[in-house]
């Protein structure tokens, strides 16, 4: 079933005009006429605030899907939650709501969900789904659940972990992408892409037979890669049918640039208030 939708940036490291606000983070409107989809939250009230200025109405929101639990995707939750007419359905990996971590030059600091929106979650009214496999939350649209890690060059970043000790590294199980069919091709929503962005893409494609990409759009956490690893994720893309990329959030300038550079009129800027029809 191919779904038509549109798609606004609420949340993002850039905005598309002075009036709106951005923040490090990640947040998708997704309008499908019949249902309205939130895919992360941002880390803050902000999405409210962008949300009224670009007129979207989050009492509408029926259904929430979270890309993973950190707190620049997951820390707008429980106003999100709060702001819903009616009752939500949320859609996590098990392990987002586990406690994580990250190594700094001064120890660790806390950097999953916050107590706030685990509690909107637990003691409200809505719904809480546990995805770990490939599942539709609407007609068309699909979130991965866990991604198989089938190319070694995309390891995990270190210093990211799951005790306050940073013993225990975090293997980002609960990174998910979201995915919509559309009769021009497959739409591919990313958070972090923590999974890695190719890992991911290869899940994807595998799981849509092989058909084509419309866009990728999000995040591809690349930020800190060095250059082998950014000309390895460009000679990979290159390897896929990609007609439009939105390189945003922890994608990186470095990586963003070469992007452009690989793949001249088909990269696209993408900030708060961009709106694109699928």
């Amino acid at each position: 079933m191919s779904l038509p939708a549109t798609i606004t940036i609420l949340i993002e490291d850039s905005v598309s005009r002075p009036t709106l606000k951005a923040e490090h983070g990640l947040a998708f409107w997704i309008d499908t006429g019949s249902h309205c989809i939130l895919f992360d939250t941002g880390q803050s009230q902000l999405i409210l605030a962008n949300a009224n200025e670009l007129k979207l109405d989050l009492d509408a929101v029926d259904t929430v899907a979270l890309s993973h639990g950190h707190y620049d995707h997951c820390g707008g939750l429980a106003d999100v939650l709060a702001n819903a007419a009616g009752e939500v359905t949320v859609y996590a990996h098990p392990r987002a709501l586990d406690p994580k971590y990250r190594r700094t030059e001064t120890g660790t600091r806390a950097i999953g969900m916050s107590i706030h929106c685990r509690r909107a979650l637990y003691e409200g009214r809505h719904n809480l789904k546990t995805v770990t496999i490939p599942t539709e939350i609407t007609p068309g649209m699909f979130l991965t659940g866990e991604i198989p890690r089938s190319h070694p060059e995309e390891q995990s970043e270190p210093g990211y972990c799951l005790d306050a000790q940073c013993r225990q590294a975090d293997p980002f199980l609960d990174d998910q992408a979201l995915f919509i069919r559309t009769s021009g091709g497959t739409v591919v929503v990313l958070g972090c892409a923590h999974a890695g962005v190719i890992n991911t893409l290869d899940y994807i494609r595998h799981l849509t037979d092989d058909q084509p990409f419309h866009a990728i759009l999000g995040g591809m956490h690349l930020h800190s890669a060095s250059d082998e690893r950014i000309a390895w994720t460009i000679k990979s893309l290159q390897q896929f049918s990609v007609k439009r990329f939105y390189p945003m959030h922890c994608t990186g300038a470095k990586a963003v640039a070469a992007l452009w550079t690989a793949f001249p009129g088909r990269c696209f800027p993408c900030g708060v208030g961009t709106t694109m029809n699928i």
